[in-house]
């Protein structure tokens, strides 16, 4: 019967690290859960070590294994085990993550700056862009991941509709619809938010 059949002594119920890698590769999610369980220690480690313990290290870990999996294509396990492969992921997520903060700070520095220079009169419009501007940012940490990361890739990085595809790995009308569904809630955020501060 069934039933009488024992596991041969030493045989682990769980996959190893190189079955879940092919299974990861083939699209397998239970892989990508068993994936995260054994190495989101190692990335989130990685991520506190360049950014400190806080939000920014537990964004880039989420960042990482969304990425990999949704670029998962680019993965190959008989070049490399999957967690070196996360490894790389991690690396380049942390100098994305440091790349846009040194984008916003010199956006701020550049409003700091140009606030000083320009007369007074200019200020009001000055600072409804700054405002439109964290009206936006405010609105990006509502948006859930892919949405997010795609949009940060076409305005922060500048990247064309076909480079996100590659980059994320997402069919080309996925990442244009996202596109097109965001800006519109973004755009209806900042109409709304702007005629509240015209009748205030």
């Amino acid at each position: 019967m069934a039933d009488d059949v024992l596991p041969l002594p030493g045989a682990s119920l769980e996959p190893d690290d190189a079955e879940v890698g092919r299974r990861f590769a083939a699209g397998d999610e239970q892989a990508l859960v068993l994936a995260y369980q054994r190495w989101s220690g190692q990335v989130h480690g990685m991520a506190v070590r360049a950014f400190g313990p806080g939000p920014d290290a537990e964004d880039v870990t989420q960042q990482v294994f969304v990425s990999a999996w949704t670029g998962r294509t680019g993965y190959r396990p008989e070049s490399g085990p999957l967690p070196a492969w996360l490894v790389g992921v991690c690396r380049h997520k942390i100098a994305d993550t440091w790349a846009k903060r040194d984008r916003q700070r010199r956006l701020a520095e550049a409003a700091a700056a140009d606030a000083e220079t320009r007369p007074a009169p200019a200020a009001r419009p000055l600072d409804a862009a700054v405002a439109d501007r964290v009206l936006l940012l405010d609105e990006l940490e509502r948006i859930d991941q892919p949405q997010r990361g795609i949009i940060e890739l076409a305005f922060f990085e500048d990247l064309t509709h076909a480079q996100i595809a590659t980059r994320t790995g997402l069919p080309l009308g996925t990442v244009k619809s996202h596109i097109r569904r965001t800006l519109e809630r973004l755009r209806s955020r900042l109409e709304v938010d702007g005629a509240a501060a015209l009748h205030a």
